[in-house]
């Protein structure tokens, strides 16, 4: 078995590069700090790991802009978190372990700091378009896409606005958008085409809703650095509430199988398996003993 690649030294690098742009004598000196807040120190930096495992396995001919388009993910990502903890949506005190942005620095410097982040992934990817104009061009559209709507994570938000929630496109575009252009930029990045890497991204986005869903509905906030019980609280439609946490268990094995069987002919298959492997095991929900009784 091959050794799987560990990303995480080239994200960290690209996204440092890339927050030394927001970081100027003239820059309002509080939403810079915000700015940094929201990115540093990271989560598991799943969608930016995707995108470079998959441009690996395409050969990864230009690896600058490989990360330059994992860091603007990772952007696109943060930004998102930032909005969605806002008390206009979850009202989230935690992110990640510390306060949110909002609760650290205000409400009106998380909203720029998420804006921020934004206009920043895109300023990203523009930087490295010197090594391949037509690739960079496709990288900021596809993110564009999968950031706005009718199917980007601005969707998956409005979704919970509408009186009847259609619960496949609400989780396509909310979690599962991202994770889609994380396998795709990944192809385009490499100079393959995205459209056979759709539904690896589309599938691993399931995976990840459906554990998100259990740690939620399982695990306590000092375990999953967030508050947990979210999703009862707000009512927002869930795997568990739907399935059962045993039902909801299952689902998330049946998906994994799906994601690998999924994967698109190419040179780094196997490693590209053992990844997705690693990084869905880094988010399965821990079960508590006293709650497996009620699986």
């Amino acid at each position: 078995m091959h050794e799987t690649p560990d990303f995480a030294g080239r994200i960290e690098n690209s996204i440092d590069r890339s927050l030394t742009l927001t970081n100027t004598a003239f820059a309002p000196q509080r939403l810079t700090a915000a700015v940094h807040h929201a990115v540093k120190p990271g989560g598991a930096r799943i969608r930016p790991t995707i995108l470079l495992s998959v441009s690996a396995a395409c050969g990864d001919d230009h690896p600058e802009l490989s990360d330059a388009a994992a860091a603007a993910l990772e952007f696109i990502h943060c930004a998102s978190l930032v909005h969605d903890d806002l008390p206009c949506f979850d009202d989230a005190a935690l992110r990640r372990g510390k306060p949110s942005v909002h609760q650290a620095y205000s409400e009106s410097l998380a909203v720029l700091a998420g804006d921020s982040l934004i206009m920043l992934a895109f300023e990203t990817i523009a930087h490295a378009a010197d090594i391949d104009t037509l690739r960079s061009v496709r990288l900021i559209h596809l993110l564009a896409r999968k950031s706005g709507t009718p199917d980007g994570i601005c969707a998956g938000q409005g979704w919970e606005s509408e009186n009847q929630i259609d619960l496949t496109a609400y989780h396509q575009s909310k979690t599962g958008s991202l994770f889609v252009a994380a396998t795709q930029m990944g192809a385009i990045a490499a100079g393959h085409d995205p459209q056979p890497w759709f539904e690896l991204g589309d599938r691993i986005g399931e995976a990840f809703q459906v554990a998100d869903d259990l740690r939620d509905a399982l695990m306590e906030t000092d375990k999953t650095g967030k508050p947990s019980g979210q999703d009862a609280r707000l009512g927002r439609p869930n795997a568990v509430a739907e399935l059962g946490a045993g039902g909801a268990m299952q689902r998330l094995k049946q998906i994994l199988d799906a994601a690998r069987a999924s994967i698109p002919a190419c040179p780094g298959k196997d490693l590209l398996e053992q990844m997705i492997a690693k990084e869905m095991s880094r988010v399965m929900p821990a079960i508590p003993a006293s709650k497996k009784s009620t699986m």
